[in-house]
């Protein structure tokens, strides 16, 4: 499989630089994968989609400031650095920009130099294993206070509120990016889902360099994940499982849900309590086992995303569904509408 075969045409105009107010005020575009039938919607029409006894599972994960903008000891040049992943301590994988200014070694300077950090090794992917020293902690004070939200570079203004790239039940934080497709909830919204008799189950899946990573090869199955860490909890486990026996639908809210649950469900759909690392990598001809619903944002071309959702409701249907999703007007990406396969 090809990776032309994941490409189409966007104008600049339409890749939202601002969410919408109130966040389940943008636009639903409902996909019906039986007959491939589409319905324009907005995101507080959601209740009328979902049955009661279904279950809404979703990412409780929350971005950390992991964007830290530095300057190399002894030369000056200014770095930029993502945090991705903490491995242990204060020892971090990160990307760097330009990495051709931090080889192992260099030593990097953070503020008025209260934060520093030394390039231990380089990633198979290109970034660097970072360990960072401090004189007065904590660690996420310091984040806090020199980091900033890690917006992707598409997005060129930042928004008055930066919660805006939370979700409103994010928990757990860790992420270098936002769960997009949850960024549309509001708590009148959850409140009412409950009320019609809709359960919510949270996983955790934090969002690192496998989700965004773009994909450089041109068979897509040379495509090489890069692992996240999730984690299942035995109280979310036992919802989505008895939802599922009593013949209800699980509905995955992001293509870090589907990738967590996918991870972890047998053959026959069951879901098995854990954490760990997965570097799932799901296109077409994939066999899903653990979900039966999906909202999710319109993604990028090309990327392991929009592989993701073409492999669960049809390369053909999902983009037939973004050309008239682009004539419709829809706002793309981060900050951009949502879709609803059912």
């Amino acid at each position: 499989m090809r990776i032309e075969e994941f490409d189409y045409e966007l104008p600049p105009g339409q890749i939202a630089q601002q969410p919408v107010e109130p966040r389940d005020a943008s636009r639903l575009l409902v996909l019906h994968r039986e007959g491939g039938f589409l319905e324009h919607r907005h995101f507080y029409d959601l209740p009328r989609y979902l049955h009661p006894g279904d279950v809404l599972v979703v990412n409780e994960t929350k971005v950390i400031p992991a964007r830290l903008w530095g300057y190399r000891a002894g030369t000056g040049a200014k770095i930029e650095v993502l945090l991705l992943t903490r491995q242990e301590g204060d020892t971090w994988e990160t990307l760097v920009r330009p990495g051709r200014r931090v080889p192992v070694g260099a030593e990097l300077i953070f503020g008025r130099g209260e934060l520093q950090a030394r390039v231990k090794g380089v990633t198979p992917a290109g970034g660097r294993i970072m360990e960072f020293s401090y004189q007065e902690g904590p660690w996420e004070a310091l984040l806090e206070r020199l980091g900033e939200m890690p917006l992707p570079p598409y997005i060129k203004e930042k928004p008055a509120d930066p919660g805006r790239y939370q979700t409103v039940y994010a928990r757990e934080e860790g992420s270098a990016a936002a769960p997009t497709a949850g960024l549309h909830f509001t708590p009148r919204l959850l409140k009412e889902l409950r009320e019609q008799g809709i359960e919510i189950a949270s996983i955790l899946l934090h969002v690192g360099l496998g989700t965004f990573r773009p994909v450089k090869v041109e068979n897509i199955q040379e495509h090489v994940m890069h692992a996240e860490y999730y984690a299942v909890t035995p109280a979310a486990a036992a919802t989505i499982n008895a939802a599922r026996a009593r013949g209800h639908r699980v509905v995955a809210v992001g293509t870090t849900v589907v990738r967590t649950l996918e991870t972890v469900a047998t053959a026959d759909g069951v879901i098995h309590a854990g954490s760990g690392w997965t570097d799932i990598f799901i296109y077409p001809g994939y066999r899903f086992k653990a979900i039966d619903c999906l909202i999710t944002n319109f993604h990028l071309p090309r990327s392991t995303l929009l592989m993701l959702v073409s492999a669960f409701a049809g390369r053909e249907k999902i983009l037939d569904a973004y050309r008239v999703a682009v004539r419709e007007g829809y706002r793309f990406y981060s900050f951009g509408d949502a879709m609803l396969i059912l």
